[in-house]
C-alpha cells in the first residue's frame, strides 16, 4: 500500500462543501489519506453541513473553518477545489502533484424552509460522496 496521500480540499468559506468533503474522504479512505480543508474567505461551519453529515454517521461538529493561508508553504499530493471561486483564487502549492476541480452547487446559497435548505446540503453531500468514491477508486486504490 502506498504512503498516505496528503490532500487539501478548498472552497470559498470552508463552511459546507469542503468541510463535508473532508469528513467524507477521511471516513471513506480511512488511513490512506491525511486530509484537510480550507477556504479563500473562511467563515464558520454551517449547522446544516454538520446535520447532513451526522445523518450518515460522520461527525464534523468539531471542525472549524480555516484560511487557505494556514497551509501556505505546505506540499500536497492533491488539491481539490469544490467551487468556482476557490478554483479561480487557489494559490499554487509548490510540490503539489495534482489539482482537481469539481463545481459543486453551494448549499448555503439555497433559501427557504429548514427542510429545503437541509435538502440542499444533503444533495451536496451525495454529489461529493459520488465524486470522492470515484477519486478513491481512480487515484488511491487503483
Amino acid at each position: 500500500m502506498p504512503d498516505r496521500l496528503k490532500i487539501l480540499i478548498l472552497c470559498t468559506g470552508n463552511s459546507a462543501r469542503s468541510q463535508m468533503a473532508e469528513g467524507l474522504l477521511r471516513h471513506l479512505a480511512r488511513a490512506r489519506v491525511d486530509v484537510a480543508s480550507a477556504g479563500v474567505a473562511p467563515t464558520q461551519v454551517r449547522p446544516e453541513a454538520i446535520a447532513a453529515m451526522k445523518e450518515i454517521g460522520i461527525d464534523i461538529s468539531t471542525h472549524r473553518s480555516k484560511s487557505i493561508d494556514v497551509f501556505t508553504g505546505q506540499q500536497f499530493d492533491y488539491v481539490i477545489t469544490v467551487c468556482e471561486n476557490a478554483n479561480q483564487h487557489c494559490p499554487v502549492f509548490a510540490g503539489t502533484n495534482r489539482r482537481i476541480h469539481w463545481s459543486i452547487d453551494d448549499p448555503a446559497a439555497v433559501a427557504g424552509t429548514d427542510d429545503i435548505r437541509l435538502k440542499a446540503f444533503r444533495d451536496a453531500r451525495i454529489e461529493l460522496r459520488k465524486r470522492l468514491n470515484q477519486f478513491i477508486k481512480d487515484e488511491i486504490t487503483g
